[in-house]
């Protein structure tokens, strides 16, 4: 579980006069939400603020019940047209469902419906106020209308039958009576067209199996935890049946992989899959690399843990990585270290995390229709760069010396090497980790495991009391999952001792401009990537360089948290 310090509230110098800025400093931290966009980042709450960034475009948001991005208006017919072919508006709901008080009890199908009938309830009240916003797609969380903790038998109650939408066309709000026990499918069916809007939510479903099939349970049915998709007309487009499950005793893995795709009149082709999907190469990584998938819509139920693997923090890496819009709505119970929603191109994010506020959160932005992904290797500006020239001349194995007339000056990068700072093993995320500590104000520093060795070169304005370090692990992870990672991690440590490195922290002050890279055996990188007050940044840079991929990054908004390159080598898993 993690727990952070209230959210700030800060006031934006180009915050327009909804607000003022004596009313931020009364404010509570109630609602973390932020935009970040090119590298910069503000927080606001009850004010529309105008926020510059790497591109030519404004975005305007509004902070309060609702996060709302929008383009700069011109005034022009033609280029307002324009705008708005290049972008959809997309909305994704943080729920904090209304659990069962004892999921293990046996109760009624008219039980049952009653409990999510009050999750539906609220569904529908954000759908209604998304329409209003002029969304287009919508995406709620997994578990969120029926809960969790369930066993096989006791999560029976809250299951919809499921037909195939491949093998049936339906429109469950249009045709309620065409099968029986579909009562919550009927009522997501209704919202979509009420709201005129695309839908994703997630749901238990059931399809029943006879003794032929070798595969059937031996209560004659399949339970499947399901994400489904409808179009603003109400119909079943589609459904995708998770295939990682964590944990999830009372739902059975489906017999072989969904690759689920649909098609929008407004964005093209999304992908979808669900939670710990992510982690692994079926379906999440198939999909992207196979169908020419350039969005994706991604319910998650999600325990936050930091250092590495926070909510927020895999989802914006998994949009970096592979250039797609991310669109992600977690379940909030901040008790149970549940929260972190957002909306996530390669650029920019809009998200929510917030570990004290109880009620839920609807983010609602501009997304734009082609993703633009980050500055790779072949376009650096390392040659005007003074710190990417360094780097670069550390790859080519230079000794890192500049010949001035006929002396030869070296730097400190002979020093450093011959005075390297000792290793020490420490747990983070469950692994044993290989560190060394980040000391001084600049530095040249690797540490190796196994195959993977991990390089910093680092520069730093001021030092900060805390302690840093850079940390490696080569292997296969085997607490809450199993699976093969490669990881090169900055980290900010819980302490001033060693052994308080890989702990659980969301604050920090420590300023870097630095490069971080490692000898990866993979190409499926994530770049992982938070600073104070779970804020996320965008790299400079990412990119191979001679056999090593590295992250670049300079001018942090605010203290360094983590930022770690992880790779996985599905094929070890």
């Amino acid at each position: 579980m993690q727990s952070s310090k209230k959210p700030r509230c800060e006031a934006s110098r180009h915050c327009l006069g909804v607000g003022q800025p004596e009313r931020f400093r009364g404010c509570k931290g109630r609602v973390a939400h932020a935009h970040i966009r090119g590298g910069r980042r503000a927080k606001s709450r009850f004010m529309v603020c105008i926020m510059s960034g790497a591109r030519s475009k404004l975005a305007l948001f509004l902070c309060g019940c609702y996060v709302v991005a929008l383009g700069a208006h011109t005034g022009e017919e033609s280029v307002a047209e324009h705008h708005e072919a290049e972008y959809y508006v997309a909305a994704v709901y943080e729920h904090p469902s209304i659990l069962s008080p004892n999921p293990l009890a046996l109760i009624s199908r008219q039980e049952a419906l009653e409990l999510m009938n009050q999750n539906l309830d609220i569904y529908e009240q954000q759908v209604m106020t998304a329409a209003q916003k002029g969304v287009q797609i919508i995406v709620f969380p997994e578990d969120g209308i029926h809960g969790f903790n369930f066993t096989r038998t006791s999560i029976y109650p809250f299951l919809d039958f499921m037909p195939s939408p491949q093998v049936v066309g339906w429109n469950p709000c249009l045709e309620p009576r065409r099968f029986n026990d579909t009562e919550v499918l009927q009522r997501l069916s209704c919202m979509a067209i009420k709201g005129d809007m695309f839908l994703v939510a997630n749901l238990g479903t059931k399809q029943p199996c006879h003794s032929s099939d070798p595969g059937c349970p031996n209560d004659g049915r399949y339970q499947f935890n399901t994400n489904v998709v409808f179009s603003n007309k109400g119909t079943l487009v589609d459904r995708y049946r998770k295939h990682n499950l964590y944990f999830e005793a009372a739902f059975d893995v489906p017999l072989n992989v969904d690759h689920i795709t649909f098609d929008t009149p407004f964005a093209g082709r999304f992908g979808i899959f669900t939670c710990f999907d992510i982690l692994f190469f079926d379906p999440a990584v198939r999909l992207l690399r196979d169908h020419k998938v350039k969005h994706v819509v991604y319910p998650t139920a999600w325990m936050n843990q930091l250092p590495l693997l926070a909510a927020i923090e895999i989802q914006k890496a998994f949009a970096v990585a592979f250039g797609i819009n991310v669109l992600a709505a977690n379940v909030h119970h901040p008790v149970l270290g549940m929260t972190g929603s957002g909306i996530h191109t390669p650029l920019e994010s809009f998200w929510y995390h917030d570990m004290e506020n109880p009620e839920g959160h609807l983010i609602i932005a501009q997304v734009a229709k082609n993703p633009v992904g980050l500055i790779g290797a072949g376009n650096a500006t390392g040659e005007t760069d003074p710190s990417h020239t360094k780097f670069l001349k550390i790859l080519s194995g230079d000794p890192y010396c500049e010949k001035d007339a006929q002396e030869v000056h070296c730097d400190e990068a002979t020093k450093w090497n011959m005075n390297a700072p000792p290793t020490f093993h420490s747990e983070m995320m469950y692994d044993n980790f290989t560190l060394v500590p980040v000391w001084g104000k600049e530095g040249y520093l690797h540490v190796c495991s196994n195959g993977l060795c991990c390089y910093l070169l680092y520069k730093r304005p001021t030092l900060s009391e805390e302690l840093y370090a850079l940390g490696v692990f080569d292997g296969l992870h085997t607490v809450h999952g199993t699976y093969y990672i490669q990881v090169c991690a900055l980290v900010r440590c819980g302490g001033l001792g060693f052994g308080t490195c890989g702990q659980e922290i969301t604050e920090a002050t420590g300023i870097f401009e630095f490069h971080l890279w490692g000898n990866f055996s993979t190409s499926y990188i994530f770049p992982l990537f938070l600073t104070s007050g779970m804020t996320l940044e965008v790299p400079d840079q990412l990119g191979w360089e001679k056999d090593h991929y590295f992250l670049r990054k300079s001018g942090l908004s605010s203290g360094l948290v983590t930022a770690a390159l992880y790779g996985r080598l599905y094929e070890r898993d």
